[in-house]
């Protein structure tokens, strides 16, 4: 439950109650009571809400044992589109999805070396979302012509302000206060709404992945930067200043490797991209599977050498793995999570190797209590997560947005951006 005004309370009891009808449906408003914890009167008015704002549709009725047939209602996936943003260091990756979180149009745009100022992500994540509703306008996501585009959810690395929409620190590109959203505005159409990788995945997860109907879970990110989405107690927890999850600040080796950070022994310097290409370096310097200047690629010359038995890749991976196990068996003993999944694109590379690996350096060094309550796990999400995630953000503004007296008006879908 969200803690603020009544408006606040009321629009976090919409969206949880969209939530559950996004993920269970069809299904009943005494379904929705149970799930929730709110009061069957609650549970219909927000229902009637939803159904006014053509989100939810009925769906016919399911009988009763000695009652009235129920009601059911389901996701009116032709009632609006959202769009999730995915901003990396080495790309940008855009999908619009209908109301039912299917994905109707995808766009990639990559982000070359020294093609990281703000100008230049801006003008990628326009050209993107550009695409993805031409795409979906010109009748390639099926029936998506007539939707209406409710909001963009964009999921930026670094520390945020979601209120102000500022990047306040991007690491990795040395970005200080800028004024994203204000920037996006000027060539993007639409609703914005930003907020950080690490809660976009674990949103993903908690909605449609391995962290759904558990209480306590962490999404560790593993890509160019390296970081843990916490879902304690049911929900998102983002800290006092949005900031929690920057596990890949957290020491690892005293005194060790410097970090992008400023600090050194840095999970993150050995477990990001950039840390595993380290690796490779000092486990074999001349290694064809050794791109330099290319992340994806050498990480995805890794992924399939590792599949496919190269010793010196099963070293590396070895490595990797030993770093990252020590880091999560940390979070394992401090957060006592019930499942801990490995996401986005190093993990998807790596795979099956890296987590058999992971499991093992885990058992070593966390505690035998907290362990045997925590699953490791692999993303099961077949799309993007930040991208799904972010989509999320784009929903929840939306429904932040009704009832105020002057509320964004969705833009329709044939619309073009700048």
């Amino acid at each position: 439950m969200k803690r603020g005004t009544s408006r606040d309370i009321r629009t976090a009891n919409r969206y949880e109650v969209l939530r559950q009808i996004i993920a269970e449906s069809p299904t009943s408003r005494q379904e929705l009571a149970a799930t929730t914890g709110l009061s069957l009167a609650t549970v219909a008015t927000l229902v009637g809400e939803l159904l006014d704002l053509r989100m939810i549709t009925e769906v016919g009725f399911e009988e009763s044992a000695g009652g009235r047939p129920r009601g059911l209602v389901a996701v009116n996936a032709a009632g609006g589109a959202l769009i999730g943003v995915d901003i990396a260091e080495t790309y940008v990756h855009v999908e619009l999805f209908d109301l039912g979180l299917n994905v109707l149009a995808r766009a990639d745009e990559e982000l070359r070396p020294g093609e990281n100022r703000p100008e230049h992500v801006v003008a990628r994540v326009a050209d993107a979302v550009g695409a993805v509703v031409a795409r979906a306008g010109d009748g390639d996501g099926a029936g998506a012509g007539d939707e209406r585009v409710l909001g963009v959810g964009v999921s930026m690395p670094g520390q945020l302000d979601r209120d102000a929409g500022t990047t306040e620190y991007a690491s990795n590109w040395d970005w200080h206060d800028v004024p994203l959203r204000e920037l996006l505005a000027e060539r993007v159409p639409y609703p914005l709404y930003l907020d950080n990788p690490l809660r976009a995945g674990a949103v993903a997860e908690l909605w449609f992945g391995a962290a759904r109907g558990r209480g306590d879970a962490v999404v560790v990110t593993l890509g160019t930067g390296v970081g843990a989405g916490l879902v304690l107690g049911g929900g998102l927890h983002r800290g006092v200043s949005n900031s929690a999850g920057e596990w890949g600040h957290t020491t690892l080796v005293l005194d060790g490797r410097p970090c992008i950070c400023g600090n050194r022994g840095c999970v993150e310097a050995y477990v990001g991209a950039p840390g595993i290409m380290q690796h490779l370096r000092e486990t074999s310097p001349d290694s064809p599977l050794l791109r330099p200047g290319d992340q994806t690629a050498t990480i995805g010359a890794l992924g399939r050498a590792v599949a496919a038995g190269d010793p010196v890749a099963v070293e590396v991976v070895r490595r990797t793995a030993r770093c990252l196990g020590a880091a999560i068996a940390d979070l394992v003993n401090l957060l006592n999570p019930e499942v801990i999944v490995l996401s986005s694109w190093v993990a998807a590379a790596l795979g099956e190797p890296l987590l058999a690996e992971v499991r093992g350096a885990v058992a070593e060094r966390a505690l035998r209590r907290p362990l045997a309550a925590t699953a490791i796990v692999l993303s099961p999400i077949p799309t993007d997560p930040v991208s799904l995630g972010a989509a999320t953000f784009a929903l929840e503004g939306a429904l932040e947005s009704v009832g105020q007296r002057t509320p964004r008006r969705p833009v329709p879908l044939k619309s073009r951006t700048a």
